[in-house]
């Protein structure tokens, strides 16, 4: 099974995301509430995808994305957004990020677009 890694600074977001997982039969789910303990948790757990939310406190999502893409050139990484972000966005597949999610989102679409990263 795959291992994901999801970054967000909301509790109930991070909580949403795993069920949607767990309920699609990913079990191996990690967690991160800032982008600094996701570079931490990244090098230190090496997940097959990331879900990174883009603002959070301390190191933002796109500064996250950016340090994680230097330590791992090949590292899945999902943004995740608000509606009214798409300068953000853009600027982070720029960057490298493989996809985004537009929050508010249905199940369906998230486990669609982790799927296809993944290739399973």
């Amino acid at each position: 099974m795959k291992k994901v890694l999801i970054v967000d600074d909301a509790v109930f977001m991070r909580l949403a995301i795993k069920s949607m997982l767990e309920n699609n039969g990913f079990e191996d789910i990690e967690e991160a509430q800032n982008g600094i303990e996701a570079l931490q948790k990244f090098k230190e757990l090496k997940p097959d995808i990331v879900t990174m939310d883009i603002t959070m406190p301390e190191m933002n999502g796109l500064e996250a994305l950016k340090a994680i893409l230097d330590y791992d050139h090949n590292a899945k990484i999902v943004m995740v957004s608000s509606m009214g972000q798409e300068e953000k966005v853009k600027q982070a597949i720029m960057y490298g990020a493989k996809s985004f999610i537009v929050k508010p989102f249905k199940e369906e679409l998230v486990i669609k677009v982790l799927k296809k990263i993944l290739e399973i």
